[in-house]
């Protein structure tokens, strides 16, 4: 038998709402969102583990042993410390690729940009055969590598490239593109600004989306002109994109390597060599490989990546804060 608890009285002749019935513990079904999170969580850190994590850790080791290729079978490689780091430091190569790898991403980076956001720019207005030929500047990056470069060390051919014949159809001396020291560099670089340029187009290109048409329509009805439009309001709503675009340029660009062998090889002598061809040659490109300080050069990028890398974190603290 139920029974209904008593109203409690609160004045004389009023009555209150009945009191209310203690709380009845409730069982917690078994939850298991934890272990669920966790099984989506683990194959991302074991991919970051081997793939990343495992080869940073095996890149140091070897940077500070001395990896001669019967050590490395071995194993048994003895322990130099920071022996290589001085090696590649003091090296005459040095300088040369470090002013190299200045020039090339520096070079790159900055005509990428240029053209990639003129082109985004260009391609925002909706036009006839729009889509099409932002198709046709994908291209460039659609190309294995491989086929990029060997088209490109045709071209720049001293005796049978397409840019010498037009030279002399002009009546220009042939120039040794890839074989003087004075134009070798150029020619890399001329090379990889448009290998680069698709990628600058497209995230630049997303950006300009982003960007509500009012506010064009707005500066329109104020009397602002084009130059004017893109200078105070394309350009710095543009900013997050840009940074992030030309940081993921700067990383590519450091670690270019195909493109300059197969042009160059990274010479005549040291004239088009980078850190990463460099590291490279050392490495795979002579006769007797020498890992260990390829593995001192390759983690001197790493720091210089991590140096922008940081730095881009900085300033995406700040552009949130305004």
């Amino acid at each position: 038998m139920t029974t209904t608890p008593a109203p409690v009285r609160t004045r004389a002749g009023d009555r209150a709402a009945p009191a209310a019935q203690p709380r009845q513990s409730r069982r917690r079904p078994n939850d298991n969102s934890q272990w669920v999170a966790w099984a989506f969580v683990t194959p991302l850190v074991l991919y970051l583990l081997i793939f990343y994590a495992f080869p940073l850790y095996r890149n140091i080791e070897l940077s500070l042993h001395d990896y001669t290729p019967r050590a490395f079978v071995r194993g048994n490689a003895q322990f130099v410390g920071f022996q290589n780091y001085v090696e590649i430091f003091g090296s005459s190569s040095f300088a040369k690729a470090a002013t190299n790898t200045a020039l090339f991403t520096i070079g790159s980076i900055a005509f990428q940009y240029a053209a990639g956001l003129a082109l985004a720019v260009f391609f925002r207005a909706n036009f006839k055969l729009s889509a099409v030929l932002r198709g046709l500047f994908l291209i460039p990056w659609l190309l294995p590598m491989i086929v990029s470069a060997s088209a490109w060390a045709w071209m720049f051919n001293s005796d049978n490239g397409i840019i010498n014949a037009a030279l002399r159809v002009v009546g220009l001396d042939p120039v040794n593109w890839l074989t003087s020291p004075d134009v070798a560099l150029t020619s890399v670089i001329i090379a990889n600004i448009w290998l680069g340029i698709p990628f600058n187009l497209v995230i630049l290109y997303s950006g300009l989306q982003n960007i509500p048409a009012d506010y064009y329509e707005a500066a329109s009805l104020d009397g602002a002109n084009a130059w004017q439009q893109f200078w105070r309001l394309t350009f710095p709503l543009l900013k997050p994109v840009s940074a992030i675009t030309l940081l993921l340029g700067l990383i590519y660009t450091l670690k270019v390597v195909d493109l300059i062998w197969i042009m160059t090889a990274g010479g005549p002598g040291d004239t088009s060599t980078t850190f990463a061809t460099w590291s490279y040659r050392e490495a795979f490109g002579a006769g007797n490989p020498d890992f260990s300080p390829a593995a001192a050069v390759g983690n001197l990028l790493i720091v210089v990546a991590l140096v922008f890398g940081l730095i881009y974190l900085q300033m995406q603290r700040k552009l949130e804060k305004q």
